[in-house]
């Protein structure tokens, strides 16, 4: 079966990703699978692993929802991000508590951002997956108490891997990043391109 279109399918509920796709020029659809993908971190499971393995299956679930709605076949792109630090993988805060602890944990000091993308091509029987992580260290600096009590009262660190996001409030936390800005927003753009350029997606 040859690709319906110039279209991708985003397995993401991110809105951020969202906004980053159409950043360059890319038209999706949202394809958001039945079944939620299971998040937890397997015993002993190293972040680069997690991130890696997470992506592949919320790929793989999407690309069945695709199969089974008998919808037209193109380029279905997912994505994870999660925020490590001392091979602590930080997840989203489930609450106030939470989201302190997370902060506190990463005042005055650097973490890593590691996002995985997952470009997969069903054509009839045959599926290919293009897949990287790619890594950004960020550093905090240091934090009162104070500014994290007034962070964590804002709605902006519960719907966020390591409970903040670099394009928003907590951008004044950070004095340094090396890797890739959108990266850390949670879609390498760079990377992401590359992908989709050799799933047969044209960018420019």
């Amino acid at each position: 079966m040859k690709q319906a279109d110039h279209k991708i399918y985003l397995a993401s509920k991110s809105p951020r990703r969202r906004e980053l796709l159409r950043q360059i020029g890319i038209d999706f659809e949202l394809m958001l699978s039945d079944k939620e993908v299971d998040e937890s971190v397997l015993p002993g499971e190293a972040p680069l692993d997690y991130v890696a393995r997470v992506t592949r299956a919320k790929l793989d679930s999407a690309q069945q929802t695709m199969i089974l709605r008998q919808l037209p076949h193109r380029p279905l792109l997912a994505a994870d991000t999660t925020v490590v630090v001392d091979d602590l993988i930080l997840g989203k805060p489930a609450d106030h508590d939470e989201a302190v602890r997370m902060i506190t944990l990463l005042s005055g000091r650097t973490h890593q951002v590691l996002t995985s993308v997952a470009v997969g091509l069903t054509l009839g029987v045959e599926t290919e997956v293009w897949q990287i992580v790619q890594q950004s260290d960020v550093s905090f600096a240091p934090l009162t108490e104070e500014a994290i009590a007034a962070y964590c009262n804002t709605v902006e660190p519960y719907d966020k891997a390591g409970a903040y996001g670099i394009q928003g409030l907590a951008s004044v936390f950070i004095s340094h990043i090396v890797g890739s800005h959108s990266g850390i927003m949670g879609l390498p753009l760079f990377e992401t391109a590359q992908l989709l350029q050799q799933a047969g997606v044209r960018i420019l």
